[in-house]
């Protein structure tokens, strides 16, 4: 903000001394919003949420997509397929300005002023948010020519115990994988993996470095299948493991800079997401 600590302080001093309360908590080593500090700082976003209502109201009458346009994205998926279609947007809206974030964690879009995100599986509470489905992540199990040939090709899910398994982790625990039975049921199998990674382009990559099996989002793995750098596993057929959701505040409801970035997304993924039309 091009403003000296101590002025920062000073600001502060006057806003603790005008509220008669104090909001920061200091000591030589930490500083900490107090629990006062806490509850006025919930209560300045929701009145800054509030003014961004009546703008988002002033702006659809405009009818004009404009002013900055916060998105958050899952690194992968985001960086892969969303940022093209915000690419078109930009394009085509010179008013509209972007700052595009990544990260695979659950953001708070209240909190973190964020209009729009993308995201992967639940989409979690939305009693302050509005949201549309735009599809459904498919994932296979998969694997090289290369490692196949080594290794041998698995005929059923109790094959999958000599082998060697690459796992997608979160917090350091392997995911299960989603596979169908031979009943056709789909069942979760815990894995005893050989490798695991937290990146979904490091894990595609390791499967195609011929480092085992791996269970992959189709929109992750189209290139090496349809390349046939990958080769399906156990079925050619595919499995819906979570929805993919784009959620924005009911606050941003009605700006035209959420709703053409809405629409875009909706036309860019629906009836037939991009990595399933070749």
């Amino acid at each position: 903000m091009g403003l000296s600590k101590s002025a920062v302080g000073k600001s502060v001093g006057r806003l603790e001394e005008s509220l008669g309360t104090r909001l920061l908590a200091r000591t030589t080593r930490s500083l900490n919003l107090t629990a006062e500090g806490k509850t006025y700082y919930r209560s300045c976003l929701r009145v800054l949420d509030e003014l961004g209502s009546v703008e988002a109201l002033l702006a659809s009458h405009r009818q004009e997509a404009a002013g900055l346009l916060r998105v958050s994205l899952p690194v992968s998926f985001g960086q892969r397929w969303v940022m093209p279609v915000l690419h078109e947007i930009a394009q085509r809206h010179p008013k509209v300005s972007l700052e595009a974030s990544f990260a695979d964690r659950r953001v708070d879009l209240i909190e973190e002023g964020v209009d729009l995100v993308v995201r992967l599986g639940d989409p979690g509470d939305q009693a302050n948010l509005v949201g549309r489905r735009i599809g459904v992540n498919r994932s296979v199990l998969c694997a090289s020519p290369a490692y196949l040939a080594a290794k041998g090709r698995p005929q059923s899910l109790d094959e999958l115990e000599s082998h060697d398994c690459v796992a997608f982790a979160r917090d350091g625990r392997p995911l299960p994988w989603l596979l169908a039975n031979a009943k056709g049921h789909r069942v979760n199998v815990n894995i005893k993996p050989r490798h695991t990674i937290s990146h979904a382009d490091a894990l595609r990559d390791a499967a195609l470095a011929g480092l085992g099996l791996a269970y992959l989002s189709t929109w992750l793995a189209a290139d090496g299948l349809r390349t046939g750098r990958l080769e399906c596993v156990l079925t050619p057929e595919s499995i819906d493991d979570m929805p993919i959701y784009v959620l924005w505040p009911r606050s941003r409801d009605l700006a035209p800079k959420v709703s053409v970035a809405v629409d875009a997304l909706v036309k860019a993924f629906l009836p037939i997401p991009p990595w399933e039309r070749a």
